[in-house]
């Protein structure tokens, strides 16, 4: 677990995802990728990590995803075949919020 911060920059250990943190809770976070725990984007990924089955759903170019409780938001930055999670519990994509009608 790590305490995230507004502009870290995070990536896979087991695909291509990157992420940038674009909001985070005033507490610690275990936030993973593919089952595995996020690194320094800067960081050698261990040698031998691989994807788990149940955390393959991929990640999207430019889309914003969240943990229930809206506090987390990541923005991807590059897509991998590995889904986010935090805590075991998989981030949902951010939906994108009505324009008022204008009638």
């Amino acid at each position: 677990m790590a305490r995230l911060k507004t502009g870290t920059r995070l990536k896979s250990a087991v695909c291509n995802t990157q992420v940038m943190i674009v909001a985070a809770p005033d507490a610690d976070v275990d936030l993973a990728c593919g089952g595995q725990p996020m690194i320094d984007a800067a960081a050698t990924p261990p040698a031998g990590a691989v994807i788990s089955p149940d955390a393959a759903k991929g990640t999207v170019l430019g889309k914003r995803y969240v943990n229930a409780d809206g506090k987390l938001e990541l923005l991807c930055i590059k897509p991998g075949e590995g889904s986010l999670s935090v805590a075991g519990e998989a981030l949902v994509l951010k939906e994108a919020k009505p324009l008022p009608s204008s009638d």
